[in-house]
C-alpha cells in the first residue's frame, strides 16, 4: 500500500509544466471525462493530467494540483500536466487557453519550466506534436 504522502504534490517541488496532447483524432471533441475513462482503462487511478483543453478552448480540470499526476514518467512528483485534445491541428482557441493556463501556473509555481512531453524525458513519443520551445518564445515566455 502506498504511503498517503506519496499522492500529494508539494507546491515547492513543481519544476516543470508539461504540455501534452491526447493523440486522438483532431475531429474528436473529447473532454476531461473522456480522458478520465481512457486512463481508468489503463488501470490508472483516473485522469493523469491536471488540466484538459478542449477543441473549443474550454479548460477543464483533471487531477487537483495538489495530487501527483500520471503524465510524465519520472517527473510526476515535480510537475503539472496540461493536455490539448487532438493530435496535430490544434485550434487558436486551444493555444490561447494554453497560454492562460501556463501564465496562471507560473504565478503559483515561478520556478517551473515549460516543456513539451517529448522534451521532458527520453521517449519515443512525439507528444505534443508541436515545438513547445518555439511556441513559448513566440508567446513571450522565458525558456
Amino acid at each position: 500500500m502506498k504511503d498517503e504522502n506519496s499522492y500529494f504534490l508539494n507546491k515547492e517541488n513543481v519544476l516543470y509544466l508539461v504540455i501534452h496532447c491526447s493523440d486522438t483524432s483532431d475531429q474528436d471533441n473529447l473532454n476531461a471525462i473522456d480522458i478520465h475513462k481512457m486512463h481508468l482503462s489503463f488501470n490508472w487511478d483516473g485522469i493523469g493530467y491536471h488540466k484538459i483543453i478542449k477543441r473549443n478552448g474550454d479548460v477543464e480540470n483533471g487531477r487537483p494540483e495538489f495530487w501527483v499526476g500520471a503524465h510524465t514518467k519520472g517527473l510526476n512528483k515535480t510537475s503539472l500536466g496540461v493536455c490539448l485534445i487532438g493530435q496535430t491541428k490544434f485550434t487558436n482557441r486551444q493555444f490561447n487557453s494554453l497560454e492562460k493556463v501556463l501564465r496562471d501556473w507560473l504565478i503559483k509555481y515561478p520556478s517551473a519550466k515549460i516543456v513539451g512531453h517529448r522534451n521532458a524525458i527520453e521517449t519515443h513519443k512525439t507528444c505534443p506534436n508541436f515545438d513547445v520551445e518555439n511556441w513559448s518564445k513566440e508567446r513571450g515566455f522565458h525558456v
